[in-house]
């Protein structure tokens, strides 16, 4: 518990203090956002305010983790490394893709091509390491089961789990990129669900297979590898994206980035992947869907009938050009995120409860 607590005060602290020193090197640099002229109009005001502020809270959630470690005298685990590694790899592929934007003067960062294998390096180096390393109870950061707030069905193989670990992490990744359209907006909701993760991890730790001889139900046990670690790493995350959202709040001082959002979507994806809730994600990450579901729809319906369903695509924008405030579709997107997480953590809570 002591982990969990040192690790979110310090992600708090380092982002609070960090961001702003931050803030000024990128401006210094002339490293400015690029703002597409297809966007809403009100959003010309942001142009050049510096990104790849994901680069904060990439740091310090790193340096909290290792030092809530130092700090408790606990050792790292597997689990809660390889779910850092995602983010930072995925964190990586962002920062390469802003520098280009940035130094080319362009909307458009990557090729698509060069910004898809920089993913499926880093994802599929994830998914197979997280099959390997068992702890002495035969378990491994991941599983080839599909899970939901457990693990069902049969095994679908290592092959296939390559396939699926992927599919989420690109998912994620491209979800958190859509919502980090308004300010504060992908980061306050992103707070919400690491907040869920701390939650989560922490109650499988209580009931963990590997403690039960003390259980009052051993029946209803969770058989993850490092749940309490997964909570130091979301308590991290949530830690730092608190303290990121004092300067990316609306008018925001800095934006994240894609380092930043597809960093968080790859640590969303690898914490519902090594905590065996994948398809548990789809709700507590439930704007992010929502958004995401809103290109679809939109770029599904222009092509088979020459319409647009909405606005403006991704979601919020649609509601900015229906005339709502910035601050206002931010706010009312954040209350249904908070709604997400509150019926996915019932859920949570409901599935272990059956089992007793």
């Amino acid at each position: 518990m002591r982990q969990i607590l040192f690790a979110g005060a310090i992600g708090l602290f380092l982002t609070l203090v960090g961001t702003p020193l931050l803030i000024k090197l990128l401006a210094r640099k002339g490293y400015g956002q690029f703002i597409r002229d297809d966007g809403p109009r009100t959003h010309g005001s942001k142009k050049g305010t510096p990104t790849m502020g994901g680069i904060a809270f990439i740091l310090a959630t790193i340096i909290a983790y290792i030092l809530a470690k130092v700090i408790t005298g606990e050792d790292m685990r597997f689990s809660g490394v390889l779910v850092l590694f995602l983010m930072a790899g995925m964190g990586l592929v962002g920062f390469l893709d802003d520098y280009i934007k940035i130094v080319k003067q362009r909307s458009l960062g990557l090729r698509a091509k060069a910004k898809m294998a920089g993913q499926l390096i880093v994802g599929i180096a994830f998914a197979v390491l997280s099959l390997q390393f068992a702890d002495i109870h035969g378990n491994t950061p991941a599983s080839t089961r599909l899970s939901f707030v457990e693990d069902f069905g049969w095994s679908i193989g290592p092959v296939l789990f390559c396939v699926w670990a992927l599919f989420m992490i690109l998912a994620m990744s491209n979800g958190v990129n859509l919502t980090d359209g308004l300010d504060g907006l992908a980061t306050g909701a992103s707070v919400m669900v690491f907040g869920a993760y701390t939650f989560i991890g922490l109650w499988q730790f209580q009931e963990s297979c590997a403690n039960a001889e003390t259980l009052t139900n051993p029946s209803a046990c969770f058989e993850v590898r490092d749940p309490l670690d997964l909570a130091v790493v979301a308590s991290a995350l949530m830690g730092a994206c608190f303290g990121f959202l004092w300067w990316n709040t609306s008018p925001a001082k800095i934006f994240m980035g894609d380092t930043g959002s597809l960093a968080l979507g790859g640590a969303l994806a690898g914490l519902a992947i090594c905590s065996r809730t994948e398809f548990l994600m789809a709700i507590l990450g439930g704007l992010f869907v929502m958004i995401t579901m809103s290109v679809v729809i939109q770029v599904g319906s222009f092509k088979m009938t020459g319409k647009r369903v909405f606005r403006m695509a991704p979601l919020q924008h649609h509601f900015e050009l229906k005339g709502w405030s910035e601050v206002l579709v931010v706010v009312r997107f954040w209350i249904i995120q908070g709604m997400c997480v509150i019926v996915g953590l019932g859920l949570f809570y409901a599935g272990w409860a059956a089992k007793k």
